[in-house]
């Protein structure tokens, strides 16, 4: 097998589904000192910074958190998913070497999604356990 045609430069955000929204905001926030850096009330979504990366929190309730079925548990996931910041964010390369490999990859399925650098091009794919995770690139419009 050919090496990837890219290298993982770092994390860029961990999103944890949680139940109790104020709990959580009163954790990262005022606890651990993250700030509260991006609402999207309308899915669900509470973004805050924590140094170079994001943590995202989901709550149950909200759409994004309804997706995942049911909360913590032997029944239910938390996390929600990982991200990997890749360099360089060639989408040709990255999908064929993704296809190489037995996993389902097209550039269609590449779009804009926000992360810690702000939006640019990202792709999910889901480990051999199940586990989705998401390929960003740098901030930019998708190629």
């Amino acid at each position: 097998m050919q090496p990837a045609p890219f290298s993982i430069q770092r994390i860029d955000h961990v999103v944890l589904r949680i139940s109790n929204l104020e709990a959580s905001l009163h954790f990262y926030r005022d606890i651990l000192g993250c700030a509260l850096e991006k609402e999207q009330t309308d899915i669900g979504l509470f973004q805050l910074r924590a140094g170079d990366c994001l943590i995202d929190l989901v709550p149950l309730s909200g759409k994004l958190g309804a997706m995942g079925g049911k909360g913590p548990g032997a029944e239910g996931r938390n996390v929600d998913h990982i991200c990997l910041r890749i360099d360089p964010f060639d989408p040709k390369a990255l999908c064929a070497h993704l296809r190489a490999a037995g996993i389902a990859a097209e550039e269609d399925d590449i779009v804009s999604r926000y992360g810690a650098e702000g939006d640019g091009p990202s792709l999910y794919i889901t480990d051999p356990d199940g586990n989705v995770v998401e390929l960003k690139g740098p901030p930019g419009p998708v190629a």
